[in-house]
């Protein structure tokens, strides 16, 4: 969760205030928390088959190492879980971390 906010807050849109939302339900056998912000958004068009690739940064920040998203679908996938994702440039993003129910 601490790279979804920071990432939030880093890639935050000058133009309003920024807000992210966390909700976590259950669906489908999974936990899903939701991570949802008014940021910037990113180029799902252009850049959603690099998304969740090492090094791979898509807003030129010049301190972005392009490492947190590529380590945190590592660490969700070796959970057993999976990481969607939608964008909407200039208007934010929602990341949805999927995790197996436990029985």
């Amino acid at each position: 969760m601490l790279n979804f906010i920071s990432n939030a807050i880093k890639y935050r849109s000058l133009e309003r205030k920024p807000e992210v939302r966390l909700s976590l339900k259950a669906s489908n056998g999974y936990k899903v928390l939701s991570i949802t912000d008014n940021g910037l958004g990113i180029d799902l068009e252009r850049y959603k088959d690099r998304l969740f690739g090492m090094y791979k940064t898509f807003h030129g920040n010049k301190d972005a190492k392009g490492l947190g998203l590529f380590i945190t679908k590592a660490q969700i996938e070796t959970m057993k879980g999976k990481i969607e994702v939608e964008s909407t440039v200039g208007e934010g993003t929602t990341f949805r971390i999927l995790l197996p129910e436990m029985n």
